[in-house]
């Protein structure tokens, strides 16, 4: 459930309709992965599919109408209008790297590439990233990442200003590969971590001892 939390922290809303139905959502384009949280909710609802850009893409949505579901929801932070008022949960130190994972999934970026192109030998570096229109969020987010065995990272505001971005570079970025990747059988989306894996396989020994390494803390 930590996973999905930090899914829904990201990518989800609750809904009040004119009857006082409450109802928790998430809406995404990756198919399987809301296959995969419908399976960790144990849930029976059905998966809705909507068209939109005049067919060329589709949207998944997960709906579910729990009054108590939304009310835990609103216990732990996560207000009708949370993206400006986000805070960081409550969850117990042992499944926290699930939240942040399922945060990841939904407000998480990941790019590898090479960088200072015009030297010999140009540089390979991978960069992480964490978004959010909470920069109180995104504090206290690096503080417990922090605590994990991260050691740097940056927050600034996005030239657009509707949000705030936690940057991640090479050292750290593979350090978060490991806190969210340790364990087997957990819920993940794929793409995200084959730009990970594709990294360190092309790096070699030189960065896999930091995907080995336990994570103190």
């Amino acid at each position: 459930m930590a996973y999905v939390t930090g899914f829904f922290a990201a990518d989800g809303y609750i809904t009040v309709n004119r009857r006082g139905g409450q109802f928790w959502c998430i809406q995404i384009v990756d198919r399987d992965l809301l296959y995969k949280i419908k399976e960790a909710l144990k849930s029976d609802h059905k998966i809705g599919v909507r068209r939109r850009n005049e067919g060329r893409s589709v949207i998944y949505s997960l709906q579910i109408g729990s009054a108590k579901m939304c009310d835990d929801l609103r216990k732990i932070g996560f207000t009708a209008r949370k993206a400006k008022n986000l805070v960081v949960p409550q969850v117990p130190k042992e499944f926290f790297s699930h939240f942040v994972r399922g945060y990841f999934d939904g407000d998480g970026h990941v790019w590898a590439g090479l960088i200072n192109k015009k030297r010999k030998k140009p540089t390979k570096v991978i960069f992480a990233a964490f978004t959010s229109c909470s920069k109180n969020f995104l504090m206290s987010l690096l503080s417990i990442l922090h605590s994990m065995g991260i050691n740097g990272g940056c927050i600034y505001k996005a030239k657009e200003g509707t949000y705030y971005r936690l940057s991640l570079s090479t050292l750290d970025a593979l350090k978060l590969y490991h806190i969210m990747y340790n364990e087997t059988h957990q819920i993940f989306l794929k793409r995200k971590k084959k730009v990970f894996e594709k990294f360190i396989h092309k790096c070699g020994r030189g960065v896999a001892w930091l995907t080995r390494s336990p994570v103190t803390g």
